[in-house]
């Protein structure tokens, strides 16, 4: 049987439209691993070497708006220079850093904490995510608190969400850190687990470098979590964010 024409136009151009697709995605591609690569370098000048640029979306495409991950144990001056650095690559959107603060193309800036974590302030002045000596393992009534804190928190979805960990100074500090992160990433994955979307949520574990003001610091009630609730603004659609036919 002969294709109609109008058949055929229409496959011709849905043909042309799929090579167009892919060639904007390849092209994309490129221009993310040039800014990778740019990335690295502007860090690594800034004394933050361990510092890399994530330049993926929620969604999976390339982003010219990149998440800046590492770099826990540097000062808040070097990871503001690290920041301003890869800002100022020429490409380069606003970027955040995994714990939630952004830095726009003029420099670092901390964005607006929401009322949603007042209200999970509220909650956890009366009662603390308890985690047993040395684990990350949560006991009956911290699980029912989180059960609250997702309450709470789910008015505020869209934002991001830091949660960090905290730890007393019993034993060496790199292990405190390394349970810190453990007991942050914990509570992450209960919130998960809660329905809280995966990608507004970031982990941090700071040891015992923040005890609580007026305690000692080997004082077990170091031991906890605080969260941070950010508004973040919508980004603008670019070429590299939105790739598709031209």
């Amino acid at each position: 049987m002969p294709v109609r024409p109008t058949i055929a136009i229409a496959a011709g151009a849905l043909g042309s439209i799929a090579l167009a697709f892919a060639g904007s995605v390849w092209t994309a591609d490129d221009i993310v691993a040039q800014l990778s690569q740019r990335a690295a370098a502007a860090a690594a000048d800034a004394g933050a070497p361990d510092v890399t640029a994530d330049f993926t979306a929620i969604n999976g495409w390339p982003s010219r708006h990149p998440l800046l991950v590492g770099g826990e144990d540097l000062g808040e001056q070097t990871r503001a220079d690290a920041a301003q650095a890869i800002a100022a690559i020429p490409g380069v959107g606003g970027i955040r850093w995994s714990d939630g603060t952004m830095a726009a193309e003029s420099g670092a800036v901390p964005l607006k904490p929401m009322h949603c974590q007042d209200d999970v302030e509220a909650l956890l002045r009366a009662r603390t995510v308890r985690f047993e000596e040395s684990s990350s393992a949560m006991d009956t009534a911290s699980r029912e608190l989180l059960d609250e804190v997702e309450a709470a928190l789910r008015p505020c979805l869209g934002s991001i969400i830091a949660i960090t960990g905290h730890t007393d100074n019993s034993g060496p500090e790199p292990g405190n850190l390394a349970l810190s992160r453990e007991r942050a990433n914990a509570v992450r994955n209960a919130l998960i687990s809660r329905g809280i979307p995966a990608d507004g949520l970031r982990a941090i574990g700071r040891g015992s470098s923040n005890p609580v003001d007026g305690l000692d610091p080997a004082d077990p009630a170091n031991r906890r979590i605080e969260f941070s609730v950010i508004a973040t603004e919508p980004l603008a659609p670019t070429p590299v964010d939105t790739p598709g036919a031209r």
